[in-house]
């Protein structure tokens, strides 16, 4: 198949690239550095010319590098974001200088692995990775924003040591892959830290697994309320607080606060002279896509791709705000997810804030059926409503919905990805 591919024709398209991709390993998750580390040597990977920051965590992680790029793009910096997995287009990826990169520039990466890694399996993963790498070597940003997969120990982008390396959250997700609980888990994602240099901990209490991988291999730790400190007046601004910054009245962002919190503590120290005004700027103008994101149609509708219990217990929080500042809302959820995602727990952790559930199949391999999830919210208070297609779900919901009303998408980024392009 690989020759056929090869000899068929001297250009494909993007899309071709990525169909062959998928065929080219026997499994779509198959941890580890090996491989990748190899072809990466093979094609003399090197960002020695950057700065490099790596995010891992079982959330917060795409907007945490979301304000981390605000922030020093408002400094003038030139700053590369690489991420996964995409919304809508494949080429969402990878931006420098908030740019997509185009398909050429993948293409060409495409080709040049495809020859350097010979007799070597990549993952579809693995390979596209290798492809940003690449690209960020031929533009070389001052700043690379790696945001990790999956883990962080054994994830592709961990073949490069990070000046900076930030935990944002550990949590349950992924079990098959990275174990059943959060000391576990922990240790996978403390992988990404290094010796002597800086670890960001966005939480209060981390696994004991990531304080004591830090410790032993003497990376620099700063850790939430311990090195840098939040704090509220009111419900309307918060203070940001370490021993070299004080930042005042910073107003409330689009994106979850504790991921920002966690970001400014990264911000301080590649940026130093980092002003409060240069802070509230980048606040005001951060949104990420398919992160609590709201639009207006007929009537309010957020787009979360939050897929697991902790990203379900900040989205309750967000409906609570959300009705108790407008008391006559109704919230209708649309959900769909994947079948080896912890389904039970994460709708559960949301049944008591809907009015009315409509949920739906997802057409995908890993996707579970809405007979499943319909399942699993027989506890729910509300009424729970089965789809075969996720667009068909949203529809009903939204000729149900008054224009006071809330519909709240959710659940994967096949879900918000299937409603997004409604609405956008």
């Amino acid at each position: 198949m690989i020759e056929n591919f090869l000899s068929h024709s001297s250009e494909h398209s993007l899309d071709e690239w990525l169909s062959y991709l998928e065929s080219l390993h026997s499994s779509e998750i198959d941890l580890g550095l090996t491989r990748v580390g190899e072809v990466a040597e093979r094609l003399s990977i090197d960002f020695s010319f950057a700065k490099v920051i790596t995010v891992a965590g079982t959330n917060g992680k795409g907007t945490t590098c979301a304000f981390i790029e605000q922030v020093l793009l408002s400094k003038g910096k030139s700053v590369a974001v690489y991420s996964s997995p995409h919304i809508e287009h494949f080429n969402e990826r990878l931006r420098i200088n908030q740019d997509d990169v185009a398909d050429q520039p993948i293409i060409d990466a495409f080709k040049q692995i495809e020859q350097a890694r010979a007799e070597i399996s990549l993952t579809y993963y693995e390979y596209t990775t290798l492809a940003a790498f690449l690209i960020l070597m031929s533009e070389r940003p001052e700043f690379i924003v790696l945001e990790v997969g999956l883990g962080g120990r054994l994830d592709a982008t961990n073949i490069i040591n990070a000046d900076i390396a930030v935990v944002t959250t550990v949590d349950l997700d992924h079990q098959a892959f990275l174990g059943n609980d959060r000391e576990t888990i922990g240790r996978e994602k403390a992988g990404i830290l290094r010796t002597k240099q800086h670890a960001i901990l966005g939480e209060v209490f981390p696994p004991e697994s990531v304080l004591k991988y830090a410790n032993d291999i003497n990376a620099n730790v700063w850790q939430r309320e311990k090195s840098f400190c939040v704090s509220f007046s009111d419900d309307k601004t918060w203070f940001w607080q370490s021993s070299s910054h004080n930042f005042n009245n910073l107003p409330l962002p689009y994106i979850p606060l504790d991921n920002v919190a966690t970001a400014i503590m990264v911000i301080t120290l590649l940026v130093p002279e980092i002003t409060e005004m240069d802070l509230i700027k980048a606040i005001n103008k951060t949104r990420v896509a398919g992160r609590t994101e709201h639009f207006k149609a007929s009537c309010d509708v957020v787009l979360d791709v939050g897929h697991n219990p902790l990203a379900a217990r900040y989205l309750s929080q967000y409906v609570k705000q959300y009705v108790q500042n407008k008391p006559e809302a109704k919230v209708y959820a649309v959900a769909a997810m994947l079948a080896d995602k912890d389904i039970k727990s994460t709708l559960i952790e949301l049944h008591k804030d809907i009015d009315a559930w409509y949920v739906a199949s997802l057409t995908v391999s890993r996707g579970a059926r809405a007979q499943v999830l319909a399942e699993y919210l027989s506890v729910a208070e509300g009424s729970v409503n089965c789809f075969d297609k996720v667009e068909d779900a949203y529809k009903m919901a939204l000729s149900k919905a008054q224009s006071t009303d809330l519909i709240l998408v959710f659940g994967s980024f096949y879900t918000v990805a299937s409603i997004r392009k409604l609405l956008v």
